[in-house]
């Protein structure tokens, strides 16, 4: 089956000088994911190495996405009490995997995946954070949780300590064509919202372009955090959408006497005689 393309990058930043973002590219197990650590110089870079590896080795032995992300929490509290990273470190995830027509996105914290379907942005996953809950209960508004002093602050991560089992979020939908599935940790969204990310996946660019484009947006906004991005194309032969009002092909000889086609293939019937 005909591989999806793609495109990737990760970048540290105007301001940081390391990059604690990890991301792992395998389309050959149909598999793009972005964790984002946290816990300083060497935690995060270690916390998020150790989960993706994990969820790569796990994805590949067959085990489903979401089982591997909740094990990678334990693989990194193991770690951190075994002095092989400091203690606290963690990260976050968003992972996405491609099964022909089918995909599966698993997350942990707020690395986010959007779906752009060529005309509109649609945020798919999430944000397992403190200002998230605040929007979720009413206290404050979409609009004014971006500019929410407490935005970092997140109510679940994979390697946490306060946390024995992280509940690992998951969607599952069919991947129709011209569609496109973008990753990426906050070091995007911080800087471009919604509109310039829309803005960038309708230019008439390959993947890989987009995805510098958004990584030079985020950059000249500010980049105060490390940038990393996976965007991933539904197949040139993948199904096509349906949309409301819209039928599949009438192909049956049962139902081609219906309307206008019955009344047609009718009267080439008369006309044509035995050729039909």
């Amino acid at each position: 089956m005909k591989q999806p393309a793609y495109g990737f990058s990760t970048h540290v930043g105007n301001v940081r000088s390391h990059n604690e973002d990890s991301l792992r590219v395998l389309p050959e197990l149909g598999l793009w994911m972005v964790a984002d650590g946290m816990g300083g110089h060497k935690g995060g870079e270690t916390a998020s190495a150790l989960a993706a590896d994990f969820i790569v080795e796990k994805t590949r032995a067959g085990c489903p996405l979401e089982e591997s992300i909740a094990q990678a929490h334990h693989v990194i509290k193991q770690a951190s009490r075994e002095g092989k990273g400091p203690e606290g470190m963690g990260t976050t995830v968003v992972a996405l995997q491609i099964n022909g027509d089918d995909y599966k996105i698993a997350w942990v914290g707020d690395c986010r995946a959007y779906l752009w379907n060529g005309k509109a942005l649609k945020q798919l996953t999430k944000d397992h954070s403190y200002v998230q809950h605040l929007v979720d209960t009413g206290v404050i508004s979409q609009t004014e949780s971006a500019s929410h002093p407490y935005q970092d602050v997140l109510v679940q991560a994979l390697g946490a300590a306060d946390i024995d089992d992280v509940n690992v979020d998951k969607l599952i939908y069919k991947l129709h064509r011209n569609e496109q599935i973008l990753l990426c940790s906050d070091g995007l969204t911080k800087e471009v919202d919604n509109r310039g990310i829309t803005k960038a996946l309708a230019l008439r660019l390959n993947e890989q372009e987009k995805v510098d484009y958004l990584v030079r947006a985020a950059l000249a906004n500010g980049g105060k955090d490390n940038i990393t991005i996976a965007l991933v194309s539904a197949r040139d032969d993948a199904p096509v959408k349906m949309t409301a009002g819209d039928t599949q092909p009438i192909l049956t000889e049962e139902l081609i006497q219906a309307g206008f086609w019955g009344r047609l293939h009718a009267w080439l019937k008369r006309a044509l005689g035995s050729f039909l």
